[in-house]
């Protein structure tokens, strides 16, 4: 048997290719431009949209699990067809944020997004396990350009605390949850294991390219209007009530990671050094 990992060159889903690989297990990577991201010798490339109404049979010969990455549009037919042809689990990326642990998180943008991705997936009568991180550490590479070019950043919260998640963490579980079936039915709540305030995780990555680096605190409007060229509203909304929610109440740890892959997860200077290049 083998596994299906769609998203396939993206951040999670490369590294669950590359961990799948290193097990010894065979592995179809399914993106929409495999050319992205050469894959390890002898998975199988396959060029698709998940968000397709149908699918050629031959992408899921042989597929007894499926990682499902969160594409905007709808999943429904992908997740028929898996099921149709006798693919037995699938394992889908989510967010806290589809949990409503929080007011800000009700109807906000990656609350419906999500939100649609779960409720797909509960009634595609698959097997299933939800993985539900926080804020992943690789969206600060947005610091990358200001760093490099004047060893600052620029945000109206450097008290805001995260407990920012290490892409590699998210692949161990998922890892688990498609060869282990004792993840049936499970969705986990997936973070790093400290919270760091965001003038801290500068000064981090500061140590790891040997660079003091300073934080220059904004407003939020301000920051609103720096913004506003690049995303949408919505998500500049969710940003600031997120990190102003997150001054006086950090994330909460939990040990998901390590319950699950009985290793403790990566604290945030271990991204930091793995991805000291993209800053200095």
């Amino acid at each position: 048997m083998s596994y299906l990992i769609t998203g396939a060159t993206g951040n999670i889903g490369a590294e669950i290719v590359r961990k799948l690989v290193q097990t010894g297990e065979k592995v179809k990577a399914m993106s929409r431009n495999p050319g992205a991201k050469p894959q390890p010798e002898g998975v199988e490339s396959i060029v698709g949209d998940i968000t397709a109404a149908e699918f050629e049979p031959r992408i899921f010969e042989g597929v007894s699990g499926v990682f499902l990455f969160p594409v905007d549009g709808k999943v429904d037919a992908f997740l028929k067809a898996a099921r149709a042809s006798g693919v037995e689990r699938v394992v889908a990326l989510s967010s806290l944020a589809a949990a409503e642990e929080f007011p800000r998180d009700r109807n906000s943008t990656s609350n419906r997004h999500h939100a649609a991705i779960e409720k797909s997936v509960l009634a595609s009568g698959l097997d299933f396990t939800i993985l539900r991180p926080v804020t992943f550490a690789n969206n600060l590479r947005q610091w990358a350009y200001s760093i490099k070019t004047q060893g600052m950043v620029f945000g109206p919260y450097p008290e805001s605390a995260q407990a920012l998640i290490h892409e590699g963490d998210v692949a161990d579980v998922a890892v688990a949850a498609l060869t282990d079936s004792r993840h049936s039915g499970a969705i986990y709540t997936l973070t790093g294991p400290e919270a760091l305030t965001q003038a801290d995780q500068l000064r981090i990555i500061g140590e790891a390219i040997g660079k003091p680096l300073r934080y220059q605190k904004i407003g939020p409007e301000e920051f609103r209007k720096s913004m506003a060229q690049f995303v949408s509203e919505n998500i500049i909304k969710m940003l600031l009530d997120y990190w102003s929610d997150t001054v006086s109440a950090p994330d909460v740890v939990r040990k998901t990671v390590e319950e699950v892959t009985c290793e403790p997860a990566r604290k945030f200077s271990r991204w930091a050094a793995d991805h000291a290049r993209e800053f200095a």
